[in-house]
């Protein structure tokens, strides 16, 4: 799969644009995957039996890859230059194996503050069974 690489620039951006749709599957081995490169052997994210006894219905992504994820629908738009000043998330949901992860977004305010040019962003990542983890980001960008 090849991506073009965006660079959106400060000055570029208008409050009420949308970013574009990133889709990811969640296969197994992502899971499990994710969880062994971040060191997060927490029994959930890579042992279906333990996850079952826990109320959840697989085992499910930790919270470093849905953090990524959501860098991802932001940087994916803003490009490599982008620097994520804040992001916060609510958890509402587990993402599990065989899940495809949906990410959205919007410009919410475009802005200065102490010199920096800021653009605060929302992001909700979803899957087939509806909404999961809203987020908010503030971004620093360059001016063109």
């Amino acid at each position: 799969m090849t991506r073009t690489i965006a660079y959106k620039f400060w000055d570029e951006i208008t409050e009420g644009e949308t970013l574009p749709r990133v889709e990811m599957p969640v296969p197994f081995e992502r899971v499990i995957l994710d969880a062994a490169a971040t060191q997060d052997y927490f029994p959930g994210h890579h042992n279906p039996a333990y996850a079952q006894h826990q109320g959840q219905k697989n085992i499910y992504l930790n919270t470093m890859a849905i953090e990524g994820f959501i860098d991802r629908v932001a940087t994916d738009w803003a490009g490599p230059h982008t620097f994520i000043r804040k992001r916060t998330m609510n958890m509402r949901a587990s993402i599990y194996a065989g899940d495809t992860m949906v990410g959205e977004g919007k410009v919410e305010k475009h802005y200065e503050q102490d010199g920096r040019k800021l653009v605060d962003l929302s992001i909700l990542i979803s899957t087939q069974s509806g909404p999961c983890v809203p987020a908010q980001l503030t971004l620093e960008l360059p001016c063109k």
